[in-house]
């Protein structure tokens, strides 16, 4: 929890995790990416193999 609200728990595909190894930067550009295109309004908080966590940024009342 952050701020008292609980985070999303989701994951992603091995390309992205083997980036991480790799080329740490790109790893968070596509990252950051994947999940700006199917959770729009969320944002990567934590990543811990092989759950990502997210937060809930859209705004009170959704």
């Amino acid at each position: 929890m952050i701020e008292d609200k609980p985070l999303m728990k989701s994951m992603m595909g091995d390309r992205i995790w083997r980036l991480m190894q790799t080329d740490p930067e790109e790893f968070k550009r596509e990252t950051r990416a994947y999940f700006a295109l199917g959770y729009p309004g969320w944002s990567v908080v934590r990543v811990k193999y092989p759950i990502v966590f997210l937060r809930d940024d859209r705004g009170i009342g959704r």
